[in-house]
């Protein structure tokens, strides 16, 4: 098979972990042809994010010791995982190459006293850099053919979006599959930094947190991969978070439908764009461990089998999410009032996670992430306080649980066990919301309550004993 495997930051985070690595795509191999997809070794994007962080703070000697770590760490890691002199030797070389142009930006960046959002992809962009060197060198010492090869390198053509790109497909098809192809048949296996791309005129940019996941299915659809597998420290999708609730059961097949609305509700292991390139040439996804290859993981499919599709599949949960409702007499009800609400959240980099309105229009409640809540309270309050919304009350701590599962649509009784297993925790349900797909039912319950609901519609959907 053709395939695209992509490994998370937990599963480079040591050199002994690199290794490993290296050991399992030499084996799945030999039988196939592979491209490696790397994200930055763990720790490594949030450095980077300090770095610029501590740069508008003009907290120059403080840029200079993250930096510095950054280095340490990366060189540590090459001098401990390639084990042959001379390949130890090229791997310390390309990384001093990585390493000066990463401390020219700092040090122009520190000049300027300022990060924009062009210079900070640039910047965050050689974390994955750093690690395709690691990887890559690490294939060859144990007698691999391998190149290490950046976003940009790759082919993959972006928009100028910088901080959350999307990729200019047509264009990126065309190069990626010109040198990843040409590579291929040469039996060398290309190990690619993912997160990020450049636009038509060189810049870099990158896809957000998590865009690894991205930058692998991109690869896929344009090389024609016959699967994609997504590597890291968990065993694939669960029916909850095992955090939450100890008898979580893996799941063994999802639709893309299905893993989407997890993606979007918390589950952590899957960027919510992920799926975009895939849905055209219906590759399927596979979401493994790298620390226990034996186990085969979850199979994301366009059309999983009929045995797999039970009434709800998955209770997900986002925390620490804050809530402000807004309440107005007649005028709130007026035409527009949605519109400058939303509009007024937009001009703050505000996104609204979900949205309940009563069919009186004489109140609207919004979700929010946490950090964003005072700036956005604060925003409603200034331009609509008094005209159009005559109260604002904010919540801090809630909690979004959904039920997910594409056998929910058209069922009967799914809301009704779903509130008689808040109702048995005696939990009271702040706001409901349910999509036109009928793929999922979101609730808001109070952040205390989270975990014991979670259980009980675990318990209530017998999710214990899902196959």
């Amino acid at each position: 098979m053709r395939l695209v495997l992509k490994f998370g930051g937990t599963s480079l985070s040591s050199p002994n972990h690199i290794r490993n690595v290296a050991k399992i795509v030499a084996s799945f191999s030999k039988d196939n042809e592979i491209v490696v997809v790397c994200s930055a070794v763990d720790g490594t994007t949030d450095d980077l994010l300090t770095i610029s962080r501590l740069i508008e703070q003009k907290k120059k000697d403080d840029v200079t010791k993250v930096l510095n770590n950054v280095i340490k760490k990366h060189k540590q890691f090459a001098n401990q995982t390639v084990k042959n002199s001379a390949i130890k030797k090229q791997l310390l070389q390309k990384l001093n190459t990585d390493v000066s142009e990463l401390k020219e930006l700092v040090r122009g960046l520190t000049l300027l006293k300022e990060v924009s959002a062009r210079s900070l992809d640039y910047l965050i962009s050689f974390g994955e850099r750093l690690s395709d060197d690691l990887v890559s060198f690490a294939l060859q010492d144990i007698k691999k053919k391998s190149t290490a090869l950046n976003g940009k390198e790759v082919g993959i053509v972006t928009d100028s979006n910088f901080g959350e790109s999307r990729p200019l497909m047509d264009t990126t098809r065309i190069r990626i599959s010109k040198t990843l192809g040409s590579l291929l048949a040469k039996k060398i296996i290309p190990v690619v930094g993912g997160f990020a791309g450049a636009d038509q005129h060189g810049n870099i940019t990158t896809f957000g947190r998590g865009g690894s996941d991205y930058t692998a299915t991109i690869i896929a659809s344009c090389i024609n991969a016959d699967e994609i597998w997504l590597m890291s420290d968990v065993d694939g999708l669960m029916t909850a978070d095992p955090k939450l609730v100890k008898n979580a059961k893996l799941l063994k097949e999802v639709s893309y439908a299905e893993a989407i609305e997890m993606a979007q509700f918390g589950a952590k292991q899957i960027h919510p764009r992920t799926f975009e390139p895939l849905f055209h040439k219906k590759i399927p996804m596979r979401i493994r461990s790298t620390f226990d290859v034996k186990n085969i993981g979850t199979i994301v499919t366009p059309s999983p089998s009929a045995a797999t599709k039970k009434t709800v599949k998955c209770v997900s949960a986002i925390r620490n999410i804050g809530l402000i409702d807004l309440s107005g007499g007649i005028m709130f009800a007026a035409p527009g009032t949605a519109a400058k609400i939303f509009t007024t959240l937009a001009e703050k980099n505000v996104n609204v996670m979900m949205v309940s309105s009563n069919p009186s229009e004489s109140s609207v409640s919004l979700l929010v992430k946490r950090p964003d809540l005072e700036k956005a309270a604060n925003a409603l309050e200034m331009n609509l306080l008094g005209q159009t919304v005559k109260k604002v009350d904010v919540t801090p701590g809630v909690s979004i649980i959904a039920v997910i599962g594409s056998g929910m649509r058209g069922t009967v009784g799914v809301a009704s066990k779903v509130f008689s297993a808040a109702q048995k925790k005696n939990v009271n349900v702040i706001m409901i919301a349910q999509g036109s797909s009928e793929l999922n039912l979101a609730f808001v319950v109070k952040d205390s309550d989270c975990k014991a609901v979670v259980q009980s519609l675990h318990d209530e959907f017998k999710l214990d004993k899902i196959r």
